[in-house]
């Protein structure tokens, strides 16, 4: 193994966003160019790479002035671009800033004809991004169904479930909207699964889940809905659109970057380091916490007894966890599971592990995730830290940052969500 094993892990995960970079995929998937307008539309934390992507190979179509465009992304995530409007807004709890622009966006795609184009570019955050919430529902009933989904452990698809049902433009609505004109979808996956109608909520795919699996995901939690959203899910009228819609029939989607893809080049960087990297899963889901003491349990295994693999080798998992909010601290799924897996490793020697969100924020703070090795618990213990109390109170965020192992990248304008990487050494 050449370097330490902190930056072997860094090199993976570093390997796993850059292999997710709009520039390097997004080309080999663009439909021939239409006889008519192209109208680039999108949402995501990679919307706006995503934009510059499309018009480094279409930059004749900007010049004939036959092309208009707006996306939407998080804030400090956008970057310049000639020609499509880049907008930011708020993520994941939606603000008026995305309310507006959605409602350009659907403003953009309607009246086109059969000879026209849209392009639709979406990626992780798109959900949030691009609320447009249904008749009946005000954004700020729209924020706190949001927000009570986060805090309550529900996966993604069970919050895009709700997501889809109380939105005007999400669910297949978009496509309704553009028809006639052709719509193709970009999109890098951040579900797991790659499933088209989770991706950002599928505002342009046909949706599979119904009134019925809304309401049960309401009630499977415990969520208290605003009596507007209430309304909005007892009415048929709220239902989404369904495959068999005759609207839907010039819409196509194409996966640009999966979470596979990812972990498979951080695992080429393991073996060109002489260490066997082992895949366990791209679609990894459930608490943060009980992930991590599944994944602590294997690599005590290994690195104790040499099964069911030898040492050195790497565990990678990529997917997206939840965090259930009991506390009051900072942090995000990725922190909280490595906080988790510190605990159940108990110090235990050569492991060390790396959890970060490939879009460069985990959670609501500026880290990406961070780092341990087997000294990480004995120098918080030395300053009196406790990580226990810390993972009870949701605050892993203010743990690592104490004992200097949070990992800060900036934006990464991409999201093949969460990565995971647990290093067993000889």
């Amino acid at each position: 193994m050449i370097g330490t094993p902190e930056i072997l892990l860094r090199k993976m995960f570093d390997s796993a966003v850059n292999v997710a970079s709009p520039k390097l995929s997004l080309r080999h998937y663009l439909p021939p160019r239409p006889k008519g307008r192209t109208i680039i539309v999108g949402a995501g934390k990679a919307a706006a790479a995503m934009a510059q992507a499309v018009e480094a190979e279409w930059v004749e179509i900007g010049r004939a002035g036959e092309l208009d465009g707006l996306v939407i992304t998080r804030y400090g995530h956008s970057l310049k671009t000639r020609w499509v409007e880049v907008v930011e807004a708020a993520h994941p709890v939606p603000d008026a800033a995305g309310v507006l622009a959605a409602a350009r966006i659907l403003e953009l795609v309607t009246g086109l004809g059969s000879d026209d184009l849209v392009l639709c570019l979406l990626s992780g955050g798109g959900s949030a991004l691009l609320t447009l919430p249904i008749e009946g529902i005000s954004l700020e009933e729209k924020r706190v169904v949001t927000q009570d989904l986060l805090k309550c452990g529900a996966t993604i698809s069970e919050i895009n479930t709700i997501r889809k049902h109380l939105s005007a433009i999400k669910g297949g609505r978009l496509a309704i909207a553009a028809f006639p004109a052709e719509t193709v979808t970009l999109a890098i996956s951040d579900v797991p699964g790659d499933d088209p109608a989770v991706i950002a909520s599928g505002p342009t795919v046909a949706d599979p889940s119904t009134l019925t699996d809304a309401n049960y995901v309401i009630e499977k939690y415990g969520i208290k809905l605003p009596p507007a959203a209430q309304t909005v899910l007892a009415r048929g009228s709220s239902e989404t659109p369904k495959a068999a819609d005759p609207l839907l029939k010039r819409a196509s989607v194409r996966l640009i970057v999966t979470p596979q893809e990812a972990l498979e080049a951080a695992a080429k960087v393991a073996r060109e380091a002489a260490v066997e990297p082992i895949i366990l899963s791209d679609s990894i889901e459930g608490e943060s916490r009980d992930v991590a003491q599944v994944h602590a349990a294997i690599a005590r295994q290994i690195a104790e007894r040499g099964q069911p693999w030898p040492a050195p080798c790497v565990l990678l998992s990529g997917g997206e966890t939840t965090v259930t909010i009991n506390g009051n601290g900072s942090g995000g799924p990725n922190s909280e599971f490595l906080l988790s897996l510190l605990l159940s490793l108990d110090g235990a020697s050569k492991i060390y592990a790396l959890a970060c969100d490939t879009d460069g924020i985990d959670g609501s703070e500026e880290n990406a995730g961070a780092v341990i090795g087997p000294d990480t618990l004995a120098t918080s213990l030395k300053k009196d830290m406790d990580p226990a109390k810390y993972l009870a109170n949701n605050d892993a965020y203010t743990y690592f940052s104490a004992v200097d192992s949070l990992i800060i990248t900036g934006p990464t304008h991409t999201n093949v969500n969460d990565f995971r990487a647990v290093l067993i050494t000889k």
